[in-house]
């Protein structure tokens, strides 16, 4: 029974990471609804989960079966580079390969966004 504070305190911050992915799905910007929208329900041939949390980040959009994180950047990701590329570098040691994608190219070109998802696929 020595493991069981550890424990307890993984779990914790396990459902604190649920909590606030639960959170982010329901304050989604326009551009995460618009492009969830073309990616739920297998639309690119493969499931992706929405504001799912891995370790001690949510990712936007995520593809297990090829390991993919699809981040849409909003002017906030222009003030913090420094964590962002300390997140994908993080990520990248997991295995999880990272599309960065500007919003105006959500809202303003979404065609042009899945093709450069379905590029990242193969």
């Amino acid at each position: 029974m020595q493991d069981g504070p550890r424990r307890l305190i993984r779990r914790a911050a396990e459902k604190h990471k649920v909590k606030f992915a639960r959170e982010q799905r329901r304050e989604a910007t326009r551009s995460e609804e618009r492009l969830w929208q073309e990616l739920r329900g297998k639309r690119l041939g493969v499931r992706f989960r929405r504001q799912h949390p891995i370790g001690k980040f949510v990712i936007d959009f995520f593809c297990n079966e090829r390991r993919l994180a699809v981040e849409i950047d909003g002017p906030v990701h222009e003030k913090q580079q420094g964590y962002d590329r300390y997140r994908d570098e993080w990520l990248a040691e997991q295995g999880i390969r990272v599309l960065r994608i500007p919003d105006e190219d959500v809202t303003e070109n979404i065609s042009g966004v899945l093709d450069r998802i379905r590029e990242a696929l193969k």
